[in-house]
């Protein structure tokens, strides 16, 4: 199986809880970009492209993990590019943001993908179809920062939206709404 093929098939298990915005609508537009795109996985696609990232979460004491990132100068949960060695959409969420967090022991929150979120990039990107889950951090956990951010910090769930822009805040609520 492709990681194509997996996206396709995690994208049609995906079912958004009632109310969940336009999660069903980015569900569809996400499957329909994948029938039009081989290559729909990939950055090289000037359509856009499928993203994975995780929200570093450590329930106790509710805290999450943000990285400012580097290009961007904004508070984002770990994430990025698909790369050909990730067998999974699971498995690139998890490796990005091991990456990104310097975090080994991360576990993804069970039941798959927590939302979708869809924003433009500068070209050549164009956009991020983005798959977006959580992650748990180990108790005692300590982050390294990666040459992708100018720096790491721990918020309360309080302090997120204060700092962060409004995808991140949804992802959080609808993290919480797992835990």
């Amino acid at each position: 199986m492709t990681l194509h093929d997996d996206a396709t098939l995690v994208l049609k298990g995906y079912a958004p809880e009632q109310g969940a915005g336009d999660q069903a609508e980015l569900r569809q537009a996400y499957l329909d970009h994948l029938a039009q795109h081989d290559d729909g996985m990939w950055k090289a696609c000037g359509a856009g492209h499928v993203t994975a990232s995780a929200l570093v979460i450590a329930p106790e004491p509710e805290k999450v993990l943000l990285t400012l990132h580097r290009k961007l100068r904004m508070w984002l949960q770990m994430g990025g590019h698909c790369e050909p060695q990730d067998a999974t959409l699971e498995a690139a969420a998890l490796r990005e943001a091991t990456e990104e967090s310097g975090i080994t022991g991360l576990t993804l929150l069970p039941g798959g993908p927590v939302q979708l979120d869809r924003h433009p990039i500068p070209s050549p990107c164009n956009w991020h179809l983005d798959v977006q889950y959580a992650a748990l951090a180990p108790a005692g956990a300590a982050e390294r920062i990666s040459d992708e951010s100018l720096e790491l910090r721990w918020f309360g769930y309080g302090d997120v939206p204060e700092v962060a822009d409004a995808s991140v805040v949804r992802l959080l609520e609808a993290t919480r709404s797992r835990l």
